[in-house]
């Protein structure tokens, strides 16, 4: 699931619009539309804020060997 369909479908599961969810999580509006439409230019800090609404957070992790990119 990428960023994008992880944050909509969270959102919608409690019940919130994307404005009282940007206000409950302290990021502007259009950090939760753009993060909703797959925008890729995003301020990782604010993603994070947004995702910690959940418990989660962006960190590194490994590729597999399927989906390197060299």
């Amino acid at each position: 699931m990428n960023l994008a369909a992880f944050v909509k479908e969270r959102r919608k599961s409690v019940g919130l619009t994307q404005l009282a969810f940007a206000e409950r999580a302290g990021v502007a509006l259009t950090v939760v539309r753009k993060i909703e439409q797959g925008k890729t230019n995003l301020n990782m800090e604010k993603v994070n804020l947004v995702l910690m609404m959940f418990g989660h957070e962006l960190v590194p992790v490994p590729i597999s060997n399927s989906k390197k990119q060299l």
